[in-house]
């Protein structure tokens, strides 16, 4: 059993939460909770022009569903704080000068303009875009001449210009690159924010963290960091680079394919412990066949040693089976009704009658858990169970067999023996209906079918003498005296 790990999801309130970017944090968040340790917020919102209103409160809103609570980080505080970026720019701008008295940074005075007819160049010559080097060798009166010119400059890194720089990442295996396909990185912008290498690296150290694990596309980001701790005299943590997740055509996983952000998820009506186990399962793996975890059990097995290297396909048909599953078979009714009221109150018409009875609806459920895949579908399975009057046209209730007259002499017959049964349950229902059928020789068939629509409104419905007993012989009567006289008066 590895010792108690100290792990950090940092998001950028840079949009909303997408399922690649809480997927690093589910992973971050299991293996703090196997290892006894402690999983860390950090906010990197140094990045101003990028940052989008409110995509903080759907990163918060999203954690929160899922269940993943940290240990330290906003609204809970914690002993490395402030867990905000924008907060802890002292710290990166002291750190900066400390590169810059050992000469290990420079401050770099080219113009936007300069750098852009750089990259130009260096792409009709074919060759990877890198920064040339300029700055590095300027002389002193030629940073005074900078300075005296009102240019904010940046700070790089001085990339060594020979040899190599190797990392070991846990999944990846040793990773060595020549120092020459690297350039000299921006650490400080020239608005003092930080970039990502020097924020990242810095609050790693500080904040104690033992393992990042991050998503593979900051694999080629990690020689850079390598060298910026290095430089500082800093231990790097554990890395672990995790797999990409892609589209079930194998490109990267993108608005294309579908949802992606976890609101969207949860709008849609999918379970929160249902997400946790499909994006547990989208890298990671128990053995070659259990699909399906409770949280405690993934807690309980999660190791980084099962964490794959190869892209996982985001398959939403085996998102869908699995909430279906979990519905049936891991909810109660009760649980069941709880998760689809919210959507009842929301998606059913105004003039259903608020509050729900919770009795009733939780009856209604009963019916429909078998049915049920998403917990939006709630308001359209469920809308007839509400509604006074429902809307269907009568070659709809008559079906293939049967023509009006026919059609309202057997209803009327129903309406009679309905209003005369005392036991509303669903075995002396069927027991009475089925009767009926073999007095009157109908099929069981077409017989049922009109009763379904005069009840429901619906050719497809919960089964018939259930979903009977769930609306009760007051509205059952109701119904089919509309049904009689929709076909009375043509």
């Amino acid at each position: 059993m590895p010792g108690p790990a100290r792990v950090r999801y940092a998001p950028s309130p840079t949009g909303e939460p997408h399922v690649g970017n809480i997927r690093t944090a589910l992973f971050n968040w299991l293996y703090a909770r196997h290892t006894g340790g402690q999983f860390i917020l950090r906010i990197e919102d140094t990045d101003q022009n990028r940052i989008v209103p409110g995509a903080l409160d759907s990163i918060l809103e999203s954690l929160r569903w899922l269940g993943l609570d940290w240990d330290e980080g906003p609204e809970v505080g914690g002993p490395y704080g402030p867990y905000f970026q924008s907060q802890r720019l002292h710290i990166y701008r002291e750190i900066a000068d400390r590169l810059l008295s050992q000469d290990s940074v420079y401050s770099c005075y080219c113009s936007p303009e300069r750098l852009d007819e750089m990259r130009k160049e260096q792409q009709r010559r074919k060759e990877p875009p890198k920064y040339d080097g300029q700055c590095r060798y300027l002389s002193e009166a030629e940073k005074k001449r900078g300075v005296g010119d009102g240019v904010n400059p940046v700070v790089r890194f001085k990339t060594p210009l020979e040899g190599h720089t190797s990392f070991y990442d846990l999944i990846r295996g040793e990773i060595t690159v020549a120092n020459s396909t690297l350039d000299d990185f921006v650490l400080l912008k020239s608005d003092g924010f930080p970039t990502y290498h020097l924020a990242n690296v810095i609050d790693d150290h500080l904040m104690e963290i033992t393992h990042i694990m991050r998503a593979d596309e900051w694999l080629a980001s990690t020689p850079r960091h390598m060298l910026l701790y290095r430089a500082l005299g800093f231990e790097p943590p554990v890395m672990v680079h995790l797999p990409l997740i892609l589209g079930p055509d194998r490109a990267k996983l993108s608005k294309r394919h579908g949802a992606t952000s976890l609101v969207e998820y949860k709008e849609n009506g999918f379970l929160p412990e249902v997400m946790i186990n499909f994006l547990a399962l989208l890298g990671w793996s128990f053995d070659e066949k259990t699909e399906i975890f409770s949280v405690d059990e993934l807690i309980e097995h999660f190791a980084l040693e099962r964490i794959g290297k190869t892209g996982a396909i985001f398959n939403h048909e085996k998102l869908l089976w699995m909430n279906g599953l979990y519905m049936r078979e891991r909810l109660t009714v009760h649980d069941l009704m709880g998760r689809v009221l919210p959507f009842l109150e929301q998606g059913l018409p105004p003039e259903v009658p608020r509050p729900f009875d919770g009795a009733y609806v939780e009856d209604i459920m009963a019916l429909l858990q078998d049915r049920i895949k998403l917990l939006s579908e709630g308001p359209e399975l469920t809308e007839f169970f509400f509604m006074d009057d429902l809307e269907y046209e009568t070659p709809t209730l008559l079906g293939k067999d049967f023509d009006r007259e026919r059609a309202e002499g057997i209803l009327s017959l129903v309406q009679a023996r309905l209003s005369d049964i005392e036991d509303f349950s669903t075995e002396a229902l069927e027991g009475m209906t089925r009767r009926m059928a073999e007095e009157l020789g109908l099929k069981t068939g077409s017989f049922f079918g009109l009763l379904r629509v005069a009840f429901t409104g619906r050719t497809a419905a919960p089964p018939l003498f259930e979903t009977m007993e769930a609306l009760g012989k007051e509205r059952c009567l109701y119904r089919i005296e509309r049904s009689i006289r929709k076909l009375h008066d043509g």
